[in-house]
C-alpha cells in the first residue's frame, strides 16, 4: 500500500475522534450507575409473568424486594416461590393500579422506595373496528393510567432523603408495540407509546432529585399472559408478529436490571429491539456517547431496515387480504 493511501486510511479512521469527543461533553443526562443490593425495589405486576422475573432477579441480586398486583392469592404463590429459590423474604401488597387511593395505602405502607419498576399490564389484541370500548378503556386505564398512578404516589417515597440514599431509579415497562404501531394493536400499541412521552417529559422533572428514568421495550415474552393473547390475535397480527421472536421472561428481567443499573433511558431487549431504538431515537435522553455515536452514524441504515420491516408488513396485509377477497368470491358463488 502506497504512502498516500496509508495517509487516506489514517484520516478516515481519525474522522470518528471529534465526533465522539463532542459527544462525550455533549450527551446528557450524565452517566450513573444505580446499586441493587441492599435497596429496595418496588414492583407491580409482579405476581406473575416478566414482574416475577423481574422479583427473582432483584432478589437474587440482593435487593428488598415488595410486589404489587390485584390477587392477594397470586401475590402469595409468588411470594413463596421467590423465598423458595432466593432465600429473600418478599413484602406484598394488593391493590388494582386503577385505584389510585389503593395504591397511595400501599406505598404509604411500604418501606422508601429506591427502584420502581412499573411493570403492570394487560393486552387485548383486536381490530379497533371490532373492538368494543370498553377493552380500550380497560387496557388505557391499567397500562397508561395506571403508571400515572404508581409514579405519582411513590414520588413522595422516592425523593425523602435521596440525597443521604443515592441515586433513584423509576423504569417502565413498555414494549415493542410501544415503538411501532402493529395490526391488532391499535389500543394497546396507543397505552404504550403514551409511556414514552410520560417517561421523557418526567426524566426532566426528576433529574435534579437524582432519579433516573428507563424505559424497557420487550418483544413477545413467553408468559401466560401471551399464552392468552395468542388465543385472541386476529390472524394477521401472528403474521406480522412473527419477524420478532418470542423471549423467556427471566431474559427479559436481566437485561431489565443491567439497564437500569447504567440509567439507561432506553432498554431494548433483543436485536431487533436494538434497530427500533436507533430508528425512533429522536429526542430521547442518551447517557452514552458511543451509542450517541452508533444512532447518529446508523441512523439512515435503521431507516432503511425499517422500511425493509413496513415492505414486509403491508405486503403480508395485501396478500391476506386478496386471498380472503377470493375465498368470500368462491363460497358466496360469484
Amino acid at each position: 500500500m502506497s504512502n498516500s493511501n496509508l495517509s487516506y486510511l489514517f484520516l478516515l479512521l481519525l474522522l470518528p475522534l471529534p465526533l465522539l469527543l463532542i459527544l462525550y461533553l455533549l450527551v446528557r443526562p450524565r452517566p450513573v450507575k444505580i446499586p441493587i443490593k441492599n435497596r429496595h425495589v418496588f414492583i407491580t405486576g409482579g405476581s406473575s409473568g416478566i414482574g416475577l422475573a423481574l422479583a427473582h432477579q432483584a432478589a437474587s441480586e440482593g435487593a428488598r424486594v415488595s410486589i404489587l398486583a390485584r390477587s392477594l392469592d397470586k401475590l402469595e404463590q409468588a411470594k413463596q416461590a421467590i423465598q423458595l429459590s432466593t432465600g429473600i423474604d418478599v413484602a406484598v401488597f394488593a391493590a388494582d393500579v386503577r385505584d389510585y387511593d389503593a395504591v397511595s395505602k400501599a406505598i404509604g405502607e411500604a418501606d422508601p422506595i429506591d427502584v420502581l419498576i412499573v411493570n403492570q399490564g394487560v393486552f387485548v389484541p383486536q381490530e379497533l373496528e371490532k373492538q368494543e370500548l370498553d377493552e380500550v378503556k380497560f387496557m388505557i386505564d391499567v397500562n397508561l393510567m395506571g403508571s400515572f398512578h404508581m409514579i405519582k404516589a411513590a414520588l413522595p417515597s422516592i425523593k425523602n432523603n435521596r440525597t443521604d440514599r443515592g441515586p433513584a431509579s423509576i423504569a417502565l415497562m413498555s414494549s415493542q408495540a410501544g415503538q411501532v404501531g402493529i395490526y391488532g394493536y391499535t389500543a394497546y400499541s396507543a397505552s404504550k407509546f403514551g409511556l414514552r412521552g410520560l417517561a421523557e417529559a418526567l426524566q426532566q422533572e426528576v433529574i435534579a432529585d437524582d432519579i433516573h428514568v428507563s424505559l424497557i421495550f420487550p418483544p413477545d415474552t413467553d408468559t401466560p399472559g401471551l399464552v392468552e393473547e395468542n388465543k385472541l390475535r386476529p390472524q394477521l397480527t401472528s403474521i406480522i408478529a412473527a419477524s420478532s421472536g418470542a423471549m423467556k421472561a427471566d431474559e427479559v428481567a436481566k437485561i431489565t436490571f443491567s439497564g437500569i443499573k447504567s440509567g439507561s433511558f432506553i432498554i431494548p431487549c433483543n436485536f431487533e429491539g436494538r434497530l427500533l431504538s436507533i430508528a425512533t431515537a429522536g429526542l430521547a435522553p442518551q447517557r452514552s456517547y458511543l451509542m450517541a455515536f452508533v444512532e447518529i452514524v446508523a441512523a439512515g441504515i435503521a431507516r432503511f431496515a425499517a422500511l425493509c420491516f413496513q415492505w414486509n408488513w403491508y405486503g403480508s396485509i395485501e396478500k391476506w387480504h386478496k386471498q380472503n377477497r377470493k375465498k368470500w368470491i368462491h363460497t358466496s358463488g360469484m
